[in-house]
């Protein structure tokens, strides 16, 4: 623009002068149009220039990726410098710097080959802080000591650094390794702006990756606390501390029969209607006081699933700085559990608790096992012609009190109470945990329920008084499951059950009957009295009966 100026003032000074003045004036306007020219060019350069640095800067804060942002900054430079290489370093942690991209005027990757650089250059702008400009590093003083300069043959190179609110962060390095005077000083000063605007954009994206990083490890964490919290097998609900339902897991949706967008929100005196006489009374516990309720056993019914046993505990809901935010209910369900205890309760009114203590499930295969066992039948004698002369309760009474004597006998002797019939009871020992005195104990809860019979009956009104026959057998059955899938029963099939049947049928009341296999596995330990062949239903040939008088 000034040697426009000059331009002006020399035309009209030209003008009033004579014509043989003029040619050593022509020679000066020459010059001046020259300079004008310059001034034109380093205008446009400058004007380009600060259009790339827009652009640059447009470019780099369009994108928070950090790999994406160094990528475009090395190559802006590359194309502003008209540079043959460019290198972006990184200050780590300890100090060091580690090149994080390299690539050449081509836009791509350099080669692990070409991967050098002056160290000396770089260690001086981080140590000084300051650029670096030389036209040639072989002859610049500074530098032509520096073992990378010569080795690698390095001529035009600027390096300036990279700076957020005054600390280094890193370098940027460019060269012409072919050519002296490469770089004007106007690059530096363009690469010095340009280096404002990368570090900053570098450092936006680091901090956006360091926060999409953390978001990530929350995200994670979430994922992770969530899964956890879903596969809880015991019931979750959370109550803030206006009594409103904030939050609960899989496990306590399928407890209350709802769905947490069902329950949000709610009440939970409206959402645990059944339960809410009994948490109303451990709320300010919980809640005011700050204490921890732990195992109360409740049995609501409970709408849709009917009557169920749950374990409650509850406890504050805190967040940060301790602020008390609620509560949280943890429901255990106990009702599979109450369940099968309840099964097993009438399991062990079956079989002796010793035989179950001894038993292993695994011997409850269906289909069973063959084994020699012991069956014993027994049944009253004239409670049918009771049963036409009193109540259906009373007869049941009655009835009950009968058969609990009787199993409460077979129970103590180790036997497995099979089932009730009628007035009717079957056992039989040997099953399902081997007892080698089988034959033994069968004798001796027989002679016992004939004792204790006869010590019921002063307590008992005349026309209750009835007497008991009961016959015993040992031989082969196969005990086992049977039945199917949905309905199964332990049990004994075999001739041994219907021969100890038909010698009950044949025993007066009083009286106990037992055939010689059983007998003979037992006569050195009861007293007999040996009874006519008795024929009975399914034998061809009599079996040979004894009657039991006693126990030696």
């Amino acid at each position: 623009m000034a040697s426009l100026r000059h331009l002006v003032r020399y035309l009209a000074r030209v003008t009033r002068q004579d014509l043989p003045a003029m040619h050593t004036e022509w020679e000066r306007l020459v010059a001046l149009v020259e300079d004008i020219q310059r001034d034109v060019e380093a205008l446009a350069v400058a004007h380009r220039q600060s259009l790339a640095l827009m652009d640059v800067a447009q470019a780099m804060n369009s994108s928070l990726d950090l790999d994406t942002v160094l990528q475009m900054v090395i190559d802006y430079i590359i194309r502003l410098t008209q540079a043959e290489r460019g290198f972006l370093m990184l200050r780590e942690e300890q100090g060091e710097l580690r090149t994080v991209i390299a690539r050449h005027w081509e836009q791509e990757d350099l080669s692990p080959a070409e991967l050098n650089f002056s160290r000396s250059i770089v260690q001086r702008v981080v140590a000084t802080g300051e650029p670096v400009l030389t036209s040639n590093a072989q002859h610049d003083p500074r530098f032509r000591n520096g073992e990378s300069v010569a080795l690698y043959h390095l001529k035009s190179v600027i390096c300036v650094p990279l700076k957020v609110k005054d600390r280094l962060v890193g370098v940027i390095y460019v060269d012409h390794r072919m050519r002296s005077g490469a770089f004007a000083p106007q690059h530096l000063g363009m690469l010095m702006a340009f280096a404002h605007q990368a570090a900053t954009a570098l450092e936006n994206a680091r901090l956006f990756q360091e926060v999409r990083r953390a978001l990530a490890e929350v995200s994670q964490l979430k994922d992770l606390l969530d899964r956890v919290f879903a596969s809880i097998a015991s019931g979750v609900v959370t109550v803030d501390t206006e009594g409103r339902i904030v939050m609960c897991n899989r496990a306590a949706e399928r407890l209350l029969c709802a769905s947490f967008e069902e329950v949000k929100g709610y009440p939970w005196e409206q959402v645990l209607a059944p339960l809410a006489s009994t948490l109303r009374s451990y709320w300010p516990v919980v809640v005011e006081e700050g204490r921890e309720v732990v195992g109360v056993e409740v049995s609501p019914h409970w709408p849709g699933r009917g009557r169920v046993y749950w374990q409650l505990s509850m406890s504050p809901w805190y967040g940060e700085n301790r602020q008390l935010l609620g509560a949280t209910l943890v429901i255990h369900d106990l009702t599979e559990q109450r369940h099968l205890e309840e099964m097993q309760r009438i399991f062990e009114r079956m079989v002796s608790p010793e035989v179950i203590r001894q038993l292993s499930w695994e011997q409850l295969r269906p289909g069973g096992e063959r084994r020699e066992i012991t069956v014993v039948f027994a049944d009253l004698r004239g409670f049918t012609a009771l049963g036409e002369q009193v109540s259906p309760e009373t007869l049941v009474t009655m009835l009950n009190r009968y058969l609990a004597l009787a199993a409460g006998v077979l129970l103590e002797e180790g036997g497995t109470v099979d089932k009730f019939i009628g007035d009717a009871a079957m056992a039989w020992f040997n099953a399902p945990v081997p007892q080698p005195d089988h034959a033994l104990r069968a004798v001796r809860a027989a002679w016992a329920m004939q004792q204790r019979l006869r010590q019921l009956h002063p307590q008992l009104p005349p026309a209750w008084r009835l007497g008991m026959g009961i016959g015993i057998h040992t031989g082969e059955a196969v005990i086992g499951l049977v039945g199917s899938e949905r309905r199964l029963d332990y049990t004994v099939i075999g001739d041994a059950v219907n021969v100890a049947k038909r010698l009950e049928e044949a025993a007066r009341p009083g009286q106990i009957l037992l055939t010689e296999a059983t007998w003979r596995l037992v006569q050195e330990r009861v007293a007999v009295r040996p009874l006519p062949p008795l024929s009975v239903k399914g034998k061809k040939t009599p079996l040979r009966v004894y009657e039991m008088t006693g126990l030696r």
